[in-house]
């Protein structure tokens, strides 16, 4: 004879289970319920839209006009812009003397094709020691990357001189920018110049910029007191606030080294070949 004990665990166990084949059974029959509504639902909202008329040829004209060449993907708008950008509106400090010191860039076009203006130089006192001007077409080529060709023109020193120009601009891996370009002259004289930029952000407000300017030359360069090679460098270092995003003022201090041959030139005229200078300036967006 079972005991007991035996018989009501038994009998709790057979309870169990009749409840999960309950609890079972009715959650299938609450998902029919469930789906079905949906079904109706969805059947309703179908029933009731207006059904679509055929697409006919004059549709499909109205769409892909013949003066897209089958492009179907052509960017409709790409409208005419420009920008002007004084990185460097600055007094240098130097022996004693006060020297005007300007860079700037400027561009006016489209998205891919645009006109690149670029303008540098040194003031001392009345007389300008470094002038020059830059126009170049600039042609996107890559994600972040121009191709620029154009014209140098050197001001000063005299006499000027006229340079044909090519290189690239853009940002490098990291955020560097970037600025190489090749210059060739009449009569075949050849220089490169490459220039390295890096923003760091302090703040939202306070930004340290660094700047690295490289340049070589191909030949002697009597009037400018360099050797051919590698001839010059300057470094900088530039602390602005920005007030806003046009308008940053800024303190700092560049460096400027004669290299080698340039370097000797420089020495046997017995002046030095490295010039620190502390500066101060503004930085203006248009």
């Amino acid at each position: 004879m079972p005991s007991l004990r035996a018989t009501t665990r038994s009998m709790c166990t057979n309870s169990r289970d009749s409840q999960r084949v309950r609890l079972v059974r009715d959650s299938r029959c609450a998902r029919a319920i469930v789906a079905t509504v949906a079904f109706v639902c969805v059947a309703t909202r179908a029933a009731a839209q207006p059904a679509l008329p055929p697409i006919s040829d004059a549709d499909r004209a109205a769409a892909f006009p013949p003066d897209l060449g089958g492009h179907s993907h052509r960017m409709f708008e790409d409208p005419f812009n420009h920008s002007l950008r004084i990185d460097e509106l600055e007094s240098q400090q130097t022996d004693g003397d006060d020297v005007l010191a300007w860079k700037a860039h400027a561009w006016l076009g489209r998205s891919f094709d645009k006109l690149a203006i670029r303008t540098e130089g040194e003031q001392r006192g009345d007389a300008t020691d470094h002038a020059e001007l830059q126009l170049l077409w600039s042609h996107t080529i890559a994600r972040w990357w121009d191709l620029v060709a154009g014209a140098r023109f050197d001001v000063q020193p005299t006499p000027t001189r006229t340079w044909a120009a090519v290189g690239v601009a853009g940002i490098a891996p990291y955020r560097f920018d970037i600025e190489a370009t090749a210059f060739v002259a009449d009569g075949g004289d050849s220089a490169a110049r490459v220039e390295a930029t890096y923003e760091l952000l302090i703040t939202q407000r306070w930004i340290l910029e660094p700047r690295l300017e490289l340049e070589w030359y191909g030949q002697d360069e009597a009037a400018l007191g360099l050797a051919s090679g590698l001839a010059r460098s300057e470094g900088g270092l530039r602390l602005r606030y920005e007030v806003s995003r046009e308008v940053a003022p800024y303190v700092g201090v560049v460096q400027e080294r004669r290299i080698g041959g340039s370097a000797d030139l420089v020495r046997a005229s017995g002046g030095d070949s490295t010039d620190t200078r502390l500066v101060a300036g503004l930085r203006l967006r248009f």
